[in-house]
């Protein structure tokens, strides 16, 4: 698929995100939250009342209003689409389902060669609902940045291995470790269908894409750079030439960060483990950073919020100074759903008028 500029994209060189990715002066320090679209929201868990998380995700005039509600009550600077990572995996015809409470649940796992070669393929008509979505949102958000995302080949794995969310990762790891072979087909498989999926995006005019590793933390950085990163720079390769910015980021990920950011993104998301200050230093210059205030601090009360902020702004501050191309305020992982949607809405007007 053709990834050049379409016609649908729109030109928002004033949009605070786009701005200061890309080494410009936004005219104020961009803020989003991953996980906004949903999870805390109380008109999110009405909207979704009894219908299913991946129904949901197939339903492009559900995504477009999920994805709409945290920029009208909070007022932040990006929109990212509502979506889950294994929605490609399940479009291409993977028999799984997300399980309340638990998490993606896959049905026959992937443990051998033959299971890798009997994997279905993507095909961009299978996720053409959440294209449509795109389209109503590029209309509805004026002048807010629009991300798309998908799952990196590594977390997507993950989950085809273990069967569904893992502590250990243990399935995992042995099967890179035992036959590496299988497991490099594996990950390039999943590139290519990550690369459909977001390409499908960019067509339908996203400003910006997330690629998250969810999982790579569990990696040390040695088996990163032999099993990981050749398949996550495979997808950030296909998707240059579109020119939106690219963002990375993965949990507990504070000793790969400059191999995360070698994969070829612009913009590296940081969790809460590590200041910004000392992420640059790995990271190293001429990337943006993004985050990093740990979720768990929106229940400490207002003072250890706002407290929690200026930090992290400070931070940024000297990550900027040392070489950072620019800041994006944001969680270190997502917006748990018990937060209160009042405090981020706070966060968001504090993070502005620093």
């Amino acid at each position: 698929m053709n990834t050049d500029t379409p016609s649908s994209r729109r030109h928002l060189p004033d949009a605070p995100l786009l701005a200061a990715v890309a080494g410009r002066v936004p005219t104020r320090r961009p803020v989003w939250f991953m996980r906004q679209a949903g999870r805390s929201l109380p008109e999110y868990r009405k909207i979704r009342a009894g219908i299913g998380m991946l129904d949901s995700c197939f339903d492009a005039d559900l995504v477009a209003e999920i994805t709409l509600q945290p920029v009208r009550r909070h007022g932040v600077d990006a929109a990212i689409l509502f979506s889950d990572i294994v929605v490609p995996l399940k479009a291409a015809g993977i028999d799984l389902d997300i399980v309340t409470g638990t998490g993606p649940v896959v049905a026959n796992p992937v443990r051998s060669a033959a299971d890798v070669a009997a994997l279905p393929r993507l095909d961009a008509e299978q996720v053409a609902p959440v294209a449509d979505a795109i389209g109503i949102l590029t209309k509805e958000l004026g002048e807010t940045a629009l991300i798309g995302f998908a799952g990196a080949p590594f977390t997507l794995a993950s989950y085809l291995v273990e069967g569904g969310p893992s502590r250990n990762h243990e399935k995992t790891k042995a099967l890179m470790r035992s036959d590496p072979n299988t497991w490099h087909t594996l990950l390039d498989t999943l590139a290519d269908t990550t690369i459909t999926f977001l390409q499908s995006q960019l067509a339908a005019g996203i400003d910006a894409l997330q690629l998250f590793d969810s999982w790579a933390g569990a990696l040390s950085l040695a088996d990163y750079r032999e099993f990981v990163l050749p398949h996550s720079t495979k997808v950030f390769d296909a998707v240059r030439e579109a020119g939106v910015p690219k963002i990375h980021f993965g949990v507990g990920t504070g000793e790969l960060l400059g191999a995360m950011g070698d994969a070829g993104a612009d913009v590296v998301g940081v969790d809460w483990r590590i200041p910004l200050d000392v992420a640059v230093e790995r990271v190293g210059p001429g990337k943006a950073l993004q985050g990093n205030l740990d979720p768990a601090v929106l229940f400490a009360g207002w003072d250890a919020v706002e407290s929690e902020v200026r930090r992290i702004v400070a931070e940024a501050d000297r990550a900027i100074e040392a070489g950072a191309v620019g800041h994006v305020f944001n969680l270190g992982h997502g917006v748990l759903p018990d937060t209160d949607p009042d405090v981020l809405t706070r966060v968001v007007e504090l993070v502005h008028s620093l």
